[in-house]
């Protein structure tokens, strides 16, 4: 009896082991907090936004709002556009904002992306002014020296979003300056040159000190804003004729290629050479998942421009904007909130796309793969476990 046990013990032993390896591997296929299918469908797609609010603390309307959206993130400004700055916003000292962002992440079910547009110069929410210390120069003054320095300026900046609790950045810009006048870029110093490998140099140091300090970056506008004669914010923007297809991607295929996959803000802009419907980049599937994922090999997040911009209500509702923007390929839909505060918009794009996936006009394939790189990078970044 105890020789034929001692004989069977190894024999036990090994299926012990097989047993718990497979429960190991059906709880991990079950999945785990970070793992989008363990998610239902509405937090989900919750996590496919990135939203704006008013207010320098977490008032019981907007903790509200953010326990019905879920939100994967929210987006943080000093100026509150719609009251024309008779309302608070969210940015009035580093203190304030500590708390705020503390607030925020003590709310959240998932840590969420807090997201802020620093690029320099123009583009600063965080003023010294208000007691920050950020005071980085425009892309078009840091484009004019070395990108060692670029990469120095970008890392002291970089640090203290991070410090401040502050882990996505909009930034850096990659339009090439086609055309110096470009109402949105140029005319705003928002590139750093008209040569694609002087933008390539200086937005990959930029990138990489902002990863480096824990802080997301976003290349942005894709495929190319440098040649619109037209902002995008106000109305539809054509760039057919002006778009120089080689030089404005070059950016991006550089940075790509070099392994760069944070994530891709895209443009509203219109080109009929990239998409013949004349849909804008955000909405075109040719551009969004041809150009940028197949062609580019871009494995990253891809995030809209702001959804409630002119260039995109001018021609559709907010709700089949969203719907297109998925169906393209977009992973975060961004509604900033800044050019309306009807906060309702927010509920009605998030049911829109419910209402897509379960008229089966978007799989929930879909939903799940954009999540799923959602939440790879917050693992990458250190927001979940």
């Amino acid at each position: 009896m105890n020789e034929g046990f001692t004989l069977l013990a190894p024999v036990m032993r090994r299926l012990f082991v097989c047993i718990l390896v497979a429960l190991a591997a059906t709880l991990v296929a079950c999945g785990s907090d970070d793992d989008g299918r363990s998610l239902s469908l509405e937090d989900a797609v919750g996590q496919m936004l990135l939203i704006g609010f008013q207010g320098e603390r977490l008032d019981e309307e907007t903790a509200s709002l953010l326990d019905d959206i879920a939100p994967g993130g929210v987006i943080l400004f000093d100026y509150d556009l719609p009251s024309g700055g008779a309302k608070p916003r969210n940015i009035t000292s580093p203190e304030q904002l500590r708390a705020l962002i503390a607030e925020l992440q003590a709310q959240a079910d998932i840590a969420y992306f807090v997201a802020i547009d620093v690029e320099g110069g123009l583009i600063n929410r965080l003023k010294p002014v208000y007691g920050f210390s950020i005071d980085l120069a425009s892309h078009q003054v840091l484009g004019a020296g070395a990108a060692a320095a670029t990469g120095a300026a970008a890392s002291a900046s970089a640090e203290e979003l991070h410090e401040l609790g502050i882990n996505w950045n909009l930034a850096p810009v990659v339009d090439v300056n086609v055309f110096p006048e470009s109402p949105a870029i140029g005319a705003l110093e928002r590139s750093f040159s008209d040569d694609p490998d002087v933008v390539a140099a200086h937005a990959r140091a930029f990138a990489e000190a902002h990863a480096a300090a824990g802080v997301i970056s976003s290349l942005k506008h894709f495929p190319g804003h440098g040649s619109a004669v037209g902002d995008t914010h106000l109305g539809v923007t054509d760039v057919t004729a002006s778009f120089v297809r080689e030089d404005e991607l070059a950016p991006y295929r550089r940075l790509i290629e070099d392994g760069y996959d944070d994530a891709v803000m895209t443009a509203h802009i219109v080109n009929r050479d990239l998409d013949p419907t004349g849909r804008p980049a955000t909405l075109s599937t040719a551009i969004v998942t041809g150009l940028l994922r197949e062609e580019l090999g871009f494995k990253g997040v891809i995030l809209s421009d702001d959804m409630q911009m002119g260039a995109i209500v001018e021609e559709y509702s907010l709700e089949r904007t969203a719907v297109e923007a998925v169906k393209a390929g977009v992973d975060v839909i961004l509604i900033a909130n800044q050019l309306s505060d009807d906060t309702t918009e927010v509920y009605r794009v998030k049911q829109a796309i419910l209402d897509a996936v379960a008229d089966g006009e978007i799989s929930e394939d879909r939903i799940y793969e954009s999540v799923d790189r959602i939440l790879e990078l917050k693992r990458r970044y250190g927001l979940l476990d």
